[in-house]
């Protein structure tokens, strides 16, 4: 216990500098000593707005898997941290909801719940990996039918009562957790969600493969840790890389797997060589002419890629080393044709940062604890 209070003082002291030092403010000896009473009478301590707000977006800074970090100054931080039940945490997400859509001019936004004391662990908590995903069904025949990624998560929102369509494109409901109580499953309103319907600019025929896509990709499984203090429900969002939709959810073969019938439409001999480049780039071309046809936010991976170096070399002028795992900034589709790929970084973390929790529906076991432990992007309580 002594040893987590001083490690957490120590965490605590060391934003503290960085906040005062970036803002270029006087008076951070007295605000030490504020949080270091508090440390003491409570074993926590809690973050002003403006400390807050500037944590969160120095996590979006830091985080090490993230290409899009040269807005990290125009996220839209919003407090949360008193609301208390199902009901008023699944208002807030409706609102975060509405914010980051903006009729698909999509603004950065984290909304911040109340944070998980150590004595109190998992206050609110999200079970969703997003706010808006695809189910996944297991077919009798052995089949998936929609995202096989969410396929376990499904089963669990059934379980838990939710009731579907059974289509390749539900919605899945926001599951919410108060402490050890039932959680709760909330169907969100279908004028909260906005859609894309995958099209070609060339082929007639893509329209009728029935794909499309949620505008706004909100994480919400992960921790931000802001000096030493765990938000577990702190949903955040930018907006998508054309890879992530085009090349992974649609094109992996554990995902939606398209590009076989994209090929077969095109005519493809797919026992020759390339087929799969060929369909895959016709894929990536579709959903960004789709995006783009609606006015919705979409990066490509080009344009990441120069705003990523464009980042880096800011973050260097302020005398700031970046940090980024490599294999996960670099694209996709394309990839020695991105500035990205050629160069090296460290990929140390540090704080403040967003990390992995373990899922909340799912039993932890002695293997995903391992796992955890040595993972840096896990956090470990």
């Amino acid at each position: 216990m002594i040893a987590s209070i001083n490690r957490l003082m120590t965490q605590a002291e060391e934003f503290i500098t960085l906040y005062y030092q970036e803002k270029e403010l006087e008076g951070a000896e007295t605000r030490k000593k504020e949080i270091a009473e508090e440390i003491e009478f409570t074993g926590t301590y809690t973050h002003t707005y403006e400390e807050l707000e500037f944590g969160a977006k120095v996590a979006w800074r830091n985080s090490n898997r993230c290409i899009g970090r040269l807005f990290w100054k125009t996220l839209k931080v919003i407090d949360k941290r008193q609301v208390s039940t199902a009901d008023e945490v699944f208002e807030s997400l409706l609102e975060h909801i509405e914010y980051a859509s903006n009729g698909g001019k999509i603004r950065s936004a984290l909304t911040v719940f109340k944070a998980s004391p150590k004595t109190e662990p998992q206050t609110i908590r999200i079970w969703n990996p997003q706010l808006i995903r695809y189910a996944g069904y297991r077919q009798q025949n052995g089949t998936l039918l929609g995202d096989p990624a969410l396929a376990a998560f499904t089963q669990v929102c059934k379980n838990l009562g939710w009731k579907s369509d059974t289509t390749a494109f539900d919605v899945l409901p926001i599951v919410i957790q108060i402490g050890k109580s039932t959680p709760t499953f909330y169907s969100i309103p279908a004028s909260y969600i906005l859609e894309v319907p995958i099209e070609h600019p060339r082929f007639s025929w893509f329209q009728a493969l029935g794909l499309r896509w949620h505008a706004v990709p909100i994480i919400s499984n992960m921790v931000l840790e802001i000096g030493g203090i765990h938000y577990q429900a702190a949903p955040f969002n930018g907006w998508y890389m054309l890879n992530e939709i085009a090349s992974r959810n649609f094109g992996d073969t554990t995902r939606y797997n398209m590009l076989p019938q994209i090929a077969q439409r095109m005519g493809l001999d797919t026992k020759a060589n390339l087929w799969q480049d060929r369909a895959l780039l016709e894929l990536n071309e579709a959903v960004l002419y789709s995006y783009q046809k609606r006015g919705i936010s979409l990066v490509d991976h080009h344009t990441a890629s120069d705003q990523f170096m464009h980042f880096v070399n800011a973050e260097r002028k302020h005398g700031r080393e970046v940090n980024a795992d490599w294999a996960w900034i670099t694209p996709p589709l394309s990839a020695s044709a991105t500035q990205v790929f050629h160069q090296e970084w460290a990929n140390k973390v540090v704080s403040p940062n967003f990390y992995y929790d373990f899922p909340a529906w799912q039993p932890n076991d002695d293997l995903m604890m391992q796992q955890a432990k040595q993972c840096p992007f896990h956090i470990y309580q």
